[in-house]
């Protein structure tokens, strides 16, 4: 990909999952990662993963969900690693339960991670990027926030509200020489998606169920995404902004 090499790359929740597969990708491109994590031990890992590989790479602690943290953590990087230029918002969290079975405490936490969570990221990270007049933003939303996800009522409400989010920053961003867009990972074989076959009580049946409805007829993987991130990233991208792609197999289309 153009334009990647020798860049300052943040991705949340780098230490798992999809944000490892990303983190990974980008360090191959030339880029210097920084992985904000609230498990130091996991951003531990990989940064060691990407370091032993030959490439770039830092961590730093950061729970996305507190503000006061998430500018300490992106001070931090730029005093360290310097201008941030890319911003992956990856980290995310939920809990399978039917809307009417689940709590007040329940919703916060969610919202928390998965929704006020990329509003801090952006409001502090998008500062710095508008003083300097570039910047690309790359958010990983999720197919719930567009269709729907049975068990995900709240999840699906954050997602459904980052990818709105994102196209208002496109349009408010452009003039400011920054791009923004959205992935939307269909169901993915995860930690998270692990944790949420487990809540639901019969998870292997929901698993092989949506395999099935899938037209390529598996689950996806974390390194089913790198590659477009990385695209969206780039200079070979310079010319999309505020633009929602699903990767999916085709369980979802649209267009």
């Amino acid at each position: 990909m153009q334009g990647l090499d020798g860049k300052v790359a943040v991705v949340t929740g780098g230490g798992s999952g999809i944000g490892r597969a990303i983190a990974l990708r980008l360090a191959e491109e030339g880029a210097k990662v920084v992985i904000f994590d609230v498990n130091d031990e996991n951003a531990s890992v990989v940064t060691e993963e990407i370091i032993t590989n030959g490439d770039n790479a830092s961590a730093q602690h950061c729970d996305i969900s507190d503000y006061a943290s998430v500018q300490s953590a992106v001070n931090l990087t730029e005093d360290n690693t310097g201008p941030i230029d890319l911003l992956v918002n990856n980290a995310g969290w939920d809990a399978a339960v039917n809307f009417l079975d689940s709590e007040p405490d329940l919703w916060a936490k969610v919202i928390g991670i998965n929704l006020m969570g990329p509003i801090h990221m952006h409001h502090v990270v998008l500062g710095k990027m508008a003083e300097r007049g570039a910047g690309r933003v790359v958010n990983i939303a999720s197919d719930a926030g567009r269709v729907g996800s049975s068990g995900e009522a709240v999840y699906s409400a954050c997602k459904g509200g980052v990818i709105a989010f994102t196209k208002t920053l496109a349009r408010e961003l452009t003039r400011k020489g920054i791009r923004l867009n959205t992935v939307c990972p269909g169901p993915t074989n995860t930690p998270l998606f692990d944790e949420f076959k487990e809540a639901s009580g019969d998870g292997q049946k929901i698993a092989d169920g949506l395999a099935r409805a899938i037209p390529m007829k598996r689950l996806g993987d974390p390194e089913d995404y790198p590659g477009i991130v990385a695209f969206l990233l780039s200079d070979d991208a310079g010319y999309i902004t505020g633009q929602t792609i699903s990767v999916s197999g085709g369980l979802t289309m649209h267009g």
